[in-house]
């Protein structure tokens, strides 16, 4: 129970948990629990109200919670509609700036959720007529959580909002896959030679290279998607360790098919709840396969600033959309500077799947505590992923251009393509002619004509773009 209590500072209610008394701001919709956390937690100055997603996600399970707890007789109906009201209004937005306790935070997420149970308390009481803190007549702990415990709800509500988070990478990810197969038809005839190991190979086509680039982006879509069925295995029903204490037997079926109607979403419960409720591996799944899409997707900006490269001493094949000057004191210098950004994503990434392990990794028994700073790190993760997506398509692979002299003399000149020869001459006569056209600067074709290794007609054939390329 609190009390309103004027001082000259402003007006303040008193509140009280088990180790006292505290004033806590009249107007806030949080409460002493959010107080505490407040004043133990400040660390990244970045909230739990940051994170959209999440808090759309713990007014989900909030809502889901309070219907189950009505039909089972747990609650009165008036209390139930209140809290389901302000837990709506929670999803919607709302009250994003009462989400106040910092995203690194001990307790499991215990803050996370008190911070919610409060402001969903605090709202139902106003929306039945009673002032903030007058917990008499609907308690955030004896009603808004009621049937649950923080280490059912946290991981619940952190699974759902990242499924939201993935969805919006997915769909910046599928654009920005559009758009290479774009450019891989635009440059489906565009001969260039082919490197490995940053040696010229064979022949390829430019629209080969980028059409590459866009089903290595299409895989990695299609592991993100795979991982909405593990994240939507809930342990809701669980409570504190797995064995259901203090919840209905028939609650734990009952919040599932709630969770479900509110949200859209396919969710299951969990087979084993004591094991879903220790285990934290659906964290480092998702971080993992978020990892192989970041390096995956720096590796291809690597590659572009690679071709982009010069543009007099460098490969110089394609030009990159000019963004900005690119130094203080070389005048007309440009820099790959999307493709630059890209990759410091993946490096951010990389280094928030080494948090998200270790974290995984500490946890002890039946708990683990440390998902709040999972949390943070997945959450930075995708969403930064998903901007690189967005910028990466739209400042630059939309506007790459073929640098079609440098390409078409580089054709003429190399040496590569006596591989196509080889299956006519062998590959020791092959590897002469190349030797020869290095050192005597002469073509290939020339050479071979020059020789009379082979028929007009057949080293036309043999060195046309469907032989070499298979374009």
């Amino acid at each position: 129970m609190s009390s309103i209590t004027a001082t000259r500072d402003g007006t303040v209610r008193v509140e009280a948990d088990s180790l006292g008394e505290r004033s806590v701001p009249a107007e806030a919709y949080w409460g002493i629990s959010t107080l505490r956390a407040l004043e133990n937690f400040p660390v990244s100055r970045r909230t739990i109200g940051s994170m959209r997603s999440l808090i759309w996600a713990l007014g989900s399970v909030k809502y889901a919670a309070v219907r189950a707890n009505e039909e089972l007789g747990l609650i009165d109906p008036a209390s139930s509609l209140a809290v389901q009201q302000a837990a709506r209004e929670v999803m919607d937005g709302k009250f994003d700036d009462q989400f106040i306790v910092d995203r690194i935070q001990g307790g499991a997420g215990t803050s996370t959720n008190m911070n919610a149970n409060e402001v969903v308390a605090n709202r139902a009481l106003e929306i039945l007529g009673h002032a903030k803190g007058e917990y008499q007549y609907l308690h955030p702990i004896d009603v808004v959580n009621r049937s649950q415990s923080t280490n059912d709800v946290y991981p619940t509500a952190l699974k759902l909002a990242l499924q939201r988070e993935l969805a919006m990478l997915m769909d910046e990810h599928e654009k920005l896959t559009a758009a290479f197969a774009a450019k891989g038809l635009e440059f489906a005839h565009i001969l260039k030679i082919g490197r490995t190991q940053l040696q010229d190979a064979v022949p390829m086509t430019l629209g080969q290279e980028f059409g590459a680039f866009a089903e290595t982006l299409r895989e990695d879509r299609l592991r993100i998607a795979e991982l909405a069925t593990h994240l939507g295995e809930s342990n809701l029903g669980a409570t504190a360790i797995g064995t259901g204490i203090t919840a209905p037997h028939e609650y734990r079926n009952l919040v599932i098919q709630q969770l479900c109607d509110v949200t859209g979403m396919k969710l299951t419960s969990a087979t084993n709840l004591v094991e879903a409720t220790s285990d934290t591996g659906v964290f480092m799944l998702v971080s993992g396969i978020i990892k192989r899409t970041a390096v995956k997707l720096s590796k291809i900006c690597n590659d572009l600033r690679l071709l982009s490269s010069g543009p007099q001493a460098g490969l110089g094949e394609i030009f990159l959309p000019a963004v900005q000057a690119g130094s203080s004191i070389m005048p007309g210098k440009v820099n790959p500077v999307i493709p630059e950004m890209v990759s410091q994503v993946a490096f951010r990434v990389v280094g928030a799947d080494t948090t998200v392990t270790m974290a995984a990794e500490a946890g002890q028994l039946q708990l683990n505590a440390f998902e709040p700073v999972m949390a943070d790190a997945l959450f930075e993760s995708i969403q930064w992923l998903t901007s690189a997506c967005s910028i990466l398509r739209t400042r630059c692979v939309d506007g790459i251009e073929a640098n079609l002299p440098v390409l078409q003399q580089r054709m003429v000149e190399s040496v590569s393509v006596v591989t196509g020869l080889a299956p006519l001459i062998g590959y020791a006569a092959a590897a002469e002619l190349a030797k020869e056209a290095l050192a005597t600067n002469q073509g290939i074709a020339a050479l071979v004509a020059k020789k009379g290794l082979v028929e007009a007609d057949r080293l036309l054939e043999a060195l046309s773009p469907q032989a070499l390329a298979g374009a």
